[in-house]
């Protein structure tokens, strides 16, 4: 049988991974970053063992090389894409993902200010179990 996953971090708890984490993500906005992380929910998951959608879950995403998660059909750029997903590698994606890696199948034309992809990027960080000893 699998493991009941992790109790989910309390607010402060949330609060203390964010000040652990590098400049600038550190200085991020949870609020914010979940709520532009909303546009991304109707294609990914967060939550340890939660379901590949249209998009691949995106729990552990950091450090995992890229197009590597089991039980997903990736696009032939992501499989052969050769990097392991860090914040700067999600940051160039999530700017714009047709040019960052052309041939990909997302279809989310990006997020242009450069403040949400942060936040968002720290909401990630915070809510997939990055680990600050990690990147």
């Amino acid at each position: 049988p699998k493991a009941p996953p992790p109790p989910a971090p309390t607010e402060a708890e949330k609060a203390a991974m964010l000040a652990a984490l590098p400049a600038p993500y550190n200085a991020g906005d949870l609020e914010n970053g979940r709520r532009a992380f909303a546009r991304c929910r109707s294609c990914h998951t967060i939550t340890p063992g939660g379901p590949n959608m249209a998009g691949p879950n995106l729990y552990g995403v950091f450090g995992r090389q890229a197009g590597a998660l089991d039980k997903y059909s990736y696009s032939h750029a992501l499989r052969s894409a050769g990097f392991t997903w860090d914040a700067d590698k999600l940051d160039h994606w999530l700017e714009n993902p047709r040019t960052f890696l052309p041939g990909n199948k997302m279809t989310f034309a990006g997020l242009r200010d450069a403040t949400d992809r942060r936040d968002v990027i720290a909401f990630l960080k915070v809510e997939t179990g990055y680990k600050t000893t990690g990147e």
